[in-house]
């Protein structure tokens, strides 16, 4: 009766739906279970976190806020929506920490620590609600900064070379106790860095190059006095040397008799080496050994 009304495309589609079987009462169950085994499975995945090695997990309940329970390694059960985990890494984390500072004399210093650090487990509720998960970027930075400032002061520039491991011990045992105020545990503190401003870099250059231009010339001077000694001592056995042979001379005429066959043989070993024709006066050459020696009272 309705179809002398309608127009052609409207009585297609009614045909249409006609030849069209709707699903019986078993396939509407299949779906449906189906659809309950799916939501099932995606509350069990929501119901559940894990916690890996080296980390620790605590709850922040929506109804009373973070629990005190702090979640060990492993795979723990949530409320879905209701709650949900914030994790925690407690290995040690090294960070590197600048700070320029001055010394007791007034020097600029700028020095570097190397700081392995981890949270304490037991207070991770505690450092959640007063720090959050950065905690480590809110405290130490400014921890150390004040703890350098405090302990340099304490030194002059040349004490923080020359007792460089009693700063370290000192800034390492302060700056762990305030760490300790916000639940922080520094397994091990060290400076790496300890470098000085230019002014005082080129001054202590300056000192050291006098230093060793004062200890060469003391070694100048300690030179020259070794050389008079030894001067001294050369002249002193010369003289004593002539006197011995005066005396020689005095008692023995015979000891010139001996010095003059030695000066002749060294005279004719080298003119026996020489390749040249030598034609002297024997005399002037000591190699008249048969002239007798004459000489003068002393």
């Amino acid at each position: 009766f309705f179809g002398s009304f309608l127009n052609p495309e409207m009585s297609r589609g009614l045909d249409t739906l006609r030849g069209v079987n709707l699903p019986g009462a078993g396939a509407r169950k299949a779906i449906s279970a189906l659809l309950g085994l799916g939501a099932l499975a995606y509350g069990i995945n929501e119901s559940l976190y894990n916690v890996e090695g080296g980390h620790r997990a605590v709850v922040f309940n929506r109804l009373s806020g973070v629990k005190p329970d702090v979640y060990s390694e492993g795979t723990h059960f949530r409320l879905p929506w209701l709650e949900w985990p914030i994790i925690y890494d407690v290995r040690s984390k090294p960070r590197n920490i600048a700070s320029l500072t001055g010394s007791r004399d007034l020097q600029m210093v700028n020095i570097t620590l190397r700081v392995l650090s981890k949270p304490e487990v037991a207070h991770l509720p505690s450092i959640y609600r007063k720090l959050g998960v950065d905690y480590d970027e809110r405290v130490l930075p400014s921890i150390a900064n004040e703890v350098l400032k405090s302990v340099v002061a304490q030194f002059n520039a040349s004490q923080l070379i020359t007792q460089r491991e009693q700063v370290s011990r000192l800034i390492r045992r302060n700056l762990m106790e305030r760490a300790h105020d916000f639940h922080i545990v520094l397994d091990d503190v060290s400076i790496t860095h300890l470098a000085f401003g230019k002014e005082y870099t080129a001054a202590v250059e300056a000192k050291q190059v006098a230093q060793q231009e004062a200890e060469r010339a003391k070694f100048i001077v300690e030179k020259a006095l070794q050389d008079k000694k030894s001067t001294i001592i050369r002249s002193q056995g010369e003289a004593k040397s002539a006197q011995m042979i005066g005396e020689s001379l005095r008692d023995n005429p015979g000891f010139l008799e001996l010095r003059r066959i030695e000066a002749a043989r060294e005279i004719a070993s080298v003119l026996s080496k020489s390749h040249n024709r030598v034609f002297l006066n024997a005399d002037s050459l000591l190699l008249n050994l048969k002239e007798p020696i004459t000489t003068k009272p002393i």
